[in-house]
């Protein structure tokens, strides 16, 4: 057997591309967080309640679309990241545009913030 050293891999997790595609846009339906992730739409199914059960993400319905409200203080759950929140991965690898204004709507960590 020949060694690939070409093998393709990447230092994320599609937890991780399925977190920063909702935070590039909230109302991002499943089948295009699925494209934009280059994986299933029944994973980001799975990955996207794995997010809600971990309190990282809450979906409300909207019509026939749904809007996901990300939970930014939340931890993140690895031992070597448990002292990172969600707002900062998001603020490496999703940097806000915009001069640091931040889509409020999508991203929150209080009630007062929160898109009713």
């Amino acid at each position: 057997m020949v060694n690939d050293h070409r093998r393709r891999w990447g230092f994320l997790t599609n937890h991780a591309y399925v977190l920063l595609a909702i935070a590039h846009d909230p109302c991002m339906r499943l089948r295009d967080i699925a494209a934009c992730c280059h994986i299933a739409e029944r994973t980001v199914q799975s990955i996207v309640a794995d997010l809600e059960r971990a309190g990282y993400l809450s979906r409300e319905r909207r019509g026939r679309r749904t809007r996901y409200t990300l939970r930014l203080d939340g931890r993140l759950h690895h031992p070597a990241e448990a002292h990172l929140s969600v707002r900062e991965l998001l603020d490496v690898f999703a940097p806000r545009q915009h001069g640091g204004e931040e889509d409020e709507s999508a991203r929150t960590d209080s009630p007062q913030r929160r898109d009713h």
